[in-house]
C-alpha cells in the first residue's frame, strides 16, 4: 500500500500485490510455439524475481515520497495565499485606524485654534 503520484494535487491510495507474480491478463501467446530458456525457467526467476521485488518496492518509495512532497507543496502554496491575504486586510483596516487617528487630531487642533479665536 502506497501513495501513488498522479500530480502535485493528485495521489491516489494505491495497494500493489507484489508475490506471488502473476502473468498478465492481455498477454496473448500462441500455444504451439515453444520457448527454450537459457538459463532454465526457474534460475532465471531465483535471480529475477528479488530484482523485481526491490525495484517495486523503490518504486513505491519514490512515488510515496513525490506524493508527500506535492502534497506539502499544495498546502505551503495555500499557506502562503491565506497569509498574503490576512496581509492585505490587516493593512486596510491599519491604514483607516491611522487616518482616524489623524482625522481626530486634526479636528482637536482645529478646534482648539477655533477655541483661541473666538
Amino acid at each position: 500500500v502506497y501513495n501513488e503520484f498522479k500530480s502535485a494535487m493528485t495521489q491516489n491510495v494505491t495497494a500493489e500485490r507484489l508475490l506471488p507474480v502473476a502473468e498478465p491478463a492481455d498477454l496473448e501467446t500462441d500455444e504451439n510455439v515453444e520457448f527454450i530458456f537459457e538459463p532454465t525457467k526457474e534460475v532465471l526467476l531465483g535471480q529475477l524475481a528479488p530484482m523485481y521485488l526491490q525495484i517495486s518496492i523503490l518504486r513505491a518509495l519514490y512515488e510515496s515520497m513525490a506524493s508527500e512532497l506535492g502534497a506539502r507543496m499544495t498546502a505551503m502554496d495555500s499557506a502562503t495565499n491565506n497569509a498574503s491575504d490576512m496581509i492585505g486586510k490587516l493593512t486596510l483596516q491599519y491604514n483607516r485606524a491611522r487616518q482616524a487617528a489623524i482625522t481626530t487630531e486634526l479636528m482637536e487642533i482645529i478646534g482648539g485654534s477655533e477655541a483661541l479665536k473666538g
